[in-house]
């Protein structure tokens, strides 16, 4: 049965564009799989604990010789893991703050680098590499090549090389400027935010069509 792992990270409730897009993507995979199961987590209402001196050893230490609180990171960590491995896809908000990935996100990367589970410390190679891996990435001001900020968004580049151990190979759909509505200062740009937005909710809607409608 198909299984999706739906996770969310903006801080921004009911006005989080990163949250819309997971909830359209997470409807059209709904139709897609009629029979299909949903896990869903939410980092950003319930934030993962940051690998802290006392139970961020647990991935060098031997697990015979855990701490109490190594052993409870390492268990989350497992937990975490696991939810990834029985899903075949997983969507991934990802808004843009200060620059770079909420930190909720770099705790949920931190916690999947987990050797034995998602990557052989042997060979290096990942475990986690034979599924969808969907990031519903949005950014307040817009940053490419051709902007005074280009190379300021330091959350899209990074999350690939975060994961990279892993073999989770990201797909990306991205709104940006999505600042420009309640902005004055940018209220020149929100028809670009409009064209963006509806860019991405496009690209969306044509993740998990038929072959033939796709094309079509």
């Amino acid at each position: 049965m198909p299984h999706l792992l739906h996770i969310d990270s903006s801080i921004q409730g009911e006005r989080s564009v990163s949250r819309r897009l997971t909830a359209r993507a997470a409807a059209a995979w709904r139709r897609a799989h009629p029979g299909g199961t949903i896990t869903y987590r939410d980092l950003g209402a319930e934030p993962l604990p940051h690998l802290d001196a006392a139970g961020g050893l647990a991935r060098m230490t031997p697990p015979d010789r855990h701490t109490a609180e190594q052993r409870a990171s390492w268990e989350l960590s497992a937990r975490l893991v696991d939810e990834v491995k029985r899903a075949d896809t997983v969507l991934l908000g990802l808004p843009l703050y200060n620059f770079g990935a909420p930190s909720s996100v770099k705790a949920w990367v931190d916690h999947l680098i987990t050797p034995g589970a998602a990557y052989d410390p042997a060979s290096g190679t990942g475990l986690l590499g034979d599924r969808q891996f969907i990031v519903l990435a949005s950014r307040g001001g817009g940053y490419g090549a051709d902007t005074p900020r280009a190379g300021w968004d330091h959350a899209e580049p990074w999350l690939p090389h975060g994961l990279s151990m892993t073999g989770l190979r990201p797909q990306f759909i991205t709104a940006e400027l999505t600042l420009a509505p309640v902005n004055p200062a940018m209220a020149a740009l929100v028809p670009l935010a409009e064209q963006s937005l509806a860019a991405a909710e496009h690209a969306i809607d044509q993740l998990w069509l038929p072959a033939a409608s796709a094309a079509a």
